[in-house]
């Protein structure tokens, strides 16, 4: 009898609107994503997204084993499959869901899914992320089972197009841990989460990034420069949450809402009627995360938000905000407990801003140091 009994998504990402430039098609291309496995599974299925595309978008692709750094094993090569087909199909605004491969495989192990987009296709639907586990790579021309990517028609990428999450076939014991969030969780620190995992013999978690740069908690930008800075989240959470073996997420949301209004005068999509309280926060938070979460059987915990003195918008009445959202999520009993990342990257003699090596210069974002301190930040008993 086969030890291997649910799914569990063991690698994931949020999918946005993409950054809408001149260029929006692309044609004759082939995307490769590198994904390092977290659990041992004996089947693979792939969630293919095309949420924010106002076009089908149909694709063939790959899966196949590395052999080596960018390298895959062509003979290890099986197509991923939608009823059958090798031409997936993703109509506008939804999801599809690939038929079950049967695979060996092995927790550590990199596994590459590879995309080719044969004819004019609308990449409208993806996410740009980075971390040390978290690349791609996209060239010129159909090399969907090449061993490697031609090196004069290729280019790295952090954009993750139409590719969602990843399923496999394990364990009961195996679960999945979301981290959402914005930019801050765009970036490194829950790649850094995950390879604590795997350092320190978190055998039974995968953690799951769901994050989009800009978004906010309240509201969202219905206009096409800020259009990638996604859905709201009371429209983003049910869908981020739709994670096979979700047992928990971690929130850490909401300082794009608070920084974000300068009045009409200096930005017509930035009016100051968007600029909340920290009640109005907190019973954002309430009424889209916690509830949704507790419906579902989920454990959440609060993510405090980080310094912002310096920021180009920083002001005293923005400060006095954060601090008394900050209070709320550190104290209240909507949370199965929180993450204090304020008080960990903090400067102890001015709390307003990061402490020394933690900024990364924008006084917004974290240096690569500080995403290590957040994900050591997270506790055991999370990653349990």
């Amino acid at each position: 009898m086969s030890r291997f009994t649910k799914w569990v998504a063991c690698w994931g990402n949020a999918t946005s609107i993409t950054d809408r430039t001149t260029s929006s098609y692309a044609k004759d291309i082939t995307l490769r994503y590198p994904v390092r496995m977290c659990f041992d599974a004996d089947k693979i299925r792939i969630r293919f997204s095309n949420l924010t595309g106002t076009e089908p978008v149909t694709l063939r692709a790959a899966l196949s084993r590395n052999i080596g750094e960018d390298r895959i094993d062509p003979t290890s090569s099986e197509a991923l499959l939608l009823g059958g087909s090798e031409a997936v199909t993703i109509p506008a605004g939804e999801e599809v869901v690939t038929d079950p491969l049967s695979m060996d495989i092995r927790r550590g192990e990199m596994l590459t899914v590879s995309i080719y987009l044969e004819s004019y296709t609308q990449m409208n639907a993806g996410v740009l992320i980075t971390g040390p586990l978290s690349r791609g790579q996209y060239a010129y021309g159909n090399f969907l089972t090449e061993e490697v990517l031609p090196l004069d028609k290729t280019r790295k990428t952090n954009w993750f197009y139409f590719l969602n999450t990843i399923d496999v076939f394990t364990e009961e014991k195996n679960k999945a841990l979301v981290c959402y969030g914005d930019s801050i969780t765009a970036q490194a620190w829950p790649d850094l989460l995950m390879q604590r995992c795997f350092d320190e013999g978190f055998t039974d978690t995968a953690v799951i990034r769901r994050a989009v740069s800009g978004t906010r908690i309240l509201r969202q930008y219905d206009c096409i420069t800020y259009a990638a800075y996604g859905l709201k989240g009371s429209t983003r959470f049910p869908i981020e949450m739709n994670t096979e073996g979700v047992s928990s997420v971690i929130v850490q949301h909401g300082i794009n809402d608070i920084i974000h209004p300068v009045g009409t005068d200096v930005n017509p999509f930035r009016p100051w009627g968007d600029m909340p309280s920290a009640d109005d926060l907190i019973e954002g938070v309430r009424d889209i995360y916690v509830s949704y979460a507790r419906s579902k059987g989920i454990k959440i915990y609060s993510g405090t938000l980080l310094p912002i003195k310096g920021w180009r918008t920083y002001a005293d009445f923005r400060e006095k905000i954060r601090n008394e959202f900050n209070s709320y999520l550190r104290s209240s009993s909507d949370f199965d407990g929180c993450v204090d990342f304020d008080k960990a990257v903090r400067d102890p003699d001015d709390p307003s801003r990061f402490r020394d090596g933690y900024d990364s210069g924008d006084h917004l974002h974290p240096s690569m140091s500080c995403y290590v301190k957040m994900a050591d930040t997270v506790s055991k008993e999370i990653l349990l």
